[in-house]
């Protein structure tokens, strides 16, 4: 009997014990919550005084600028404003409580307000913690939203968007609920389940960790951080793939969408969870800082992210907004070579150089010390653009070899509105003044599989067969140290359109200039051109179209008027006026094999421009069949079939298996670099100077990247 009583009253300590312990997890977890949610000053500093300068945006629908924004100093003024315009029910007048939009959804504000309000109640920055005066104001918007239940018709506002900016209240203000305001909370965050994929799968996760604390159910909590730390993997279908890129809504590169949201939330959880036996694990934080260094690195050019990484979001700043975040993130996670090179102080150009093509995305980064150039592409196996919730009504075209060049300061930094949407910067298109519709549902794909890149991680070959609503294209990107070359050949279509390629579509920040009989001339309007050879400048880059037959070239330099509600629907009817330049080449109507060859030469001047030796860039074959071009040492190849060719009188190669190849000198030899763009091939096969060489082409997950023999 008396063993009987010692076990249970060992087992009733040791229960206890664990239960003090879970206990005392629970309140860390708690103030490392609200410790997160407060302002901290510390490492932030700097950037958040850089974020000072840039003005806040009045609408928005990105989660993750909504989280950049509650980072500002409290406005007081807006604040006083709350506080005096609140009615009696509890809503505010100048919300739409009957806002039916799928994105931009007008009531969140409300949610985002009774946030705002509870961070500064809880903080000792201002007079106003523990305001009788803030702390009634919060609790009449909470009764109202308690009471209305406002529902929006995207999904995604009731399960991820509402629970998780209300949650963060709840966390903030708990010990103000009432008994029965605590059982309203938690029934606004059982909105959120556990489910889905990626990072909606990380949300809804996270929202049930917040239930969780508020019931104090130490079980839940541990069940929904493991579901989150699950996510922190490669090689799932959606999610972080493995060359870095991050993929939701199927084989779609979202880098500055879901993936910058599961970075900024990932880096969010490793600080909720350090000191607890809930901390990610070595290999977990090892993953979301290779993320952040392999990945989102190479897309940040000097505090911006890439237009070809925002996909259908299209906001106003957001390439800004959305590079900040990531710095936030390098914070966190320790990165400060990252934020040396993107926000002040901080030097001209980039420290972090090289070329990366991920085979995954179908997307090429080449970064040089003053400037960046990046290829946004598409095929059978990746999907190249969405349009969703009214989001990106016009972004059809933007995975068809859409190529920017980043320098100093960022021409298409809020373009949009201007933008010619058939004529995005590299793209192959039909000219028309019909709106842009998509097809096929809301997602842009090219029916093609020969797409993919060759790189020595310093220059590289990026090509694109291109297949989409009855145009053909070969379509090639060289990139070197100082230029980048771009290649079409093959052009065809069935349309009784006139077939473009757009060259560049930016703000004017300058005039934009013609080399016509060795004089810079200045373009105003609209200007044709044709000519085997045409030079055009503006800002500091250069433009040269060659050929060995005549090329029609547009030019325009005009101001032109849109709205951000043209193609992203949560924004209010508003006109804006911007200046804008382009350059396009005309292929005409039923195009039958017509070609280009053009120059992008970024970080000049028109001087070196006019200059520039066309005959130190050779281009040995530009047709359907291949595009072969000896550039900066190195031989650039693109094999659509097999192929043999006399490079010199020293050096022939044979392309037995088609693919993307690099011919690089190495002592007295030559190192051979190829790629197969297919993802299909098991093996491959050259022969240089009749010595074969033989290319075990990895298979699986790893299918696309370069292989150097």
């Amino acid at each position: 009997m008396k063993k009987i009583v010692f076990c249970l009253s060992l087992l009733m300590f040791v229960i206890s014990v664990v239960r003090a312990a879970e206990t005392d997890e629970l309140v860390r977890i708690r103030q490392n919550y609200v410790r997160s949610l407060l302002p901290s000053g510390g490492e932030q500093e700097d950037l958040v005084r850089y974020l000072q300068q840039i003005s806040p945006e009045s609408e928005m629908s990105d989660q993750v600028v909504m989280e950049l924004h509650q980072l500002y100093p409290f406005d007081l003024r807006k604040i006083q404003g709350y506080l005096s315009s609140q009615k009696a029910d509890g809503t505010w007048p100048d919300i739409n409580y009957d806002d039916k939009k799928r994105s931009g959804w007008e009531p969140k504000m409300h949610a985002e307000r009774i946030l705002e309000l509870a961070k500064l109640y809880r903080s000792d920055k201002t007079e106003y913690k523990g305001s009788s005066e803030v702390s009634k104001v919060i609790h009449t918007a909470l009764n109202y939203w308690f009471t209305a239940k406002p529902v929006c018709l995207n999904w995604w506002y009731n399960q991820i968007g509402i629970p998780k900016t209300m949650g963060a209240a709840f966390i903030l203000l708990e010990d103000e609920l009432s008994p029965a305001e605590k059982q309203s909370a938690i029934e606004v965050l059982e909105h959120a389940r556990f489910g889905m994929t990626g990072q909606n799968k990380v949300w809804l996760a996270g929202n049930v960790l917040m239930r969780a604390l508020l019931q104090n159910d130490y079980p839940l909590v541990k069940e929904a951080r493991d579901i989150i730390a699950s996510e922190i993997m490669t090689g799932g279908k959606e999610g972080i793939k493995e060359d870095w890129s991050f993929h939701q809504h199927g084989a779609q590169q979202q880098f500055g969408n879901y993936g910058l949201s599961f970075l900024s939330g990932m880096s969010f959880f490793a600080g909720l969870f350090s000191g607890t036996s809930f901390a990610f694990d070595d290999k977990q934080m090892e993953i979301l800082n290779t993320l952040l260094a392999d990945g989102y690195r190479w897309v940040i050019w000097r505090g911006e992210m890439d237009i070809n990484s925002l996909d259908r979001q299209l906001f106003h700043n957001a390439p800004i907004h959305k590079a900040l975040s990531v710095g936030f993130v390098a914070l966190t996670l320790g990165n400060k070579k990252f934020v040396a090179d993107n926000f002040p102080p901080r030097k001209s150009g980039s420290t972090f150089t090289g070329h990366k093509h991920f085979w995954q995305s179908d997307y090429t980064i080449h970064r040089r010390p003053s400037w960046m150039a990046s290829v946004k592409m598409s095929s059978e196996r990746v999907i190249g653009s969405e349009q969703v919730n009214e989001d990106n009504l016009l972004g059809y075209y933007m995975g068809d070899g859409a190529t920017y060049i980043y320098e100093d300061t960022n021409d298409y930094l809020n373009v949009f509105p201007f933008w010619d949407w058939r004529k995005i910067p590299g793209i192959t298109s039909y000219e028309s003044n019909e709106p842009v519709r998509w097809k096929r549902g809301k997602q842009a794909v090219n029916d093609a599989s020969f797409v993919g890149g060759v790189s020595d991680g310093r220059q590289g070959m990026t090509v694109m067969d291109f297949n989409k609503d009855g145009i053909q294209a070969r379509k090639a990107w060289i990139m070197t140290d100082n230029f980048v070359l771009c290649l079409g050949a093959g052009i065809q279509s069935d349309s009784a359109l006139t077939v473009t390629t757009s060259i560049d579509q930016r703000l004017k920040r300058d005039n934009l200039l013609v080399l016509q009989k060795n004089k810079w001339e200045i373009i105003e309007g609209t200007q044709l051109f044709d000519g085997k050879e045409q030079r055009f400048f503006h800002g500091r880059t250069g433009y040269i179209l060659l050929g060995n037959s005549s090329v029609n070239s547009v030019a325009h330099s005009e101001k032109r008027t849109g709205q951000w509600r043209d193609f992203m629907q949560m924004y209010r009817p508003q006109p804006v006026e911007g200046e804008v330049v382009s350059l396009h080449i005309d292929h005409g109507v039923h195009p039958q094999k017509a070609t280009y060859q053009y120059l992008l030469l970024p970080s000049v001047s028109c001087e070196q421009t006019a200059a520039f030796d066309l005959s130190s860039v050779k281009i040995l074959r530009n047709d359907e069949n291949a595009q072969i071009v000896f550039a900066a040492d190195n031989y650039y190849i693109a094999a659509y079939q097999p192929l043999e060719i006399k490079l010199t009188s020293g050096l022939s190669f044979e392309a037995v298996t088609p693919g993307v190849y690099m011919i690089m000198p190495s002592d007295k030899n030559y190192k051979v670099a190829y790629a197969d763009p297919t993802q299909q091939q098991s093996e491959a096969k050259a022969i240089i100077n009749k010595k074969e060489i033989h290319f075990s082409v990895a298979s699986g997950k790893m299918d696309g990247t370069t292989i150097i023999h």
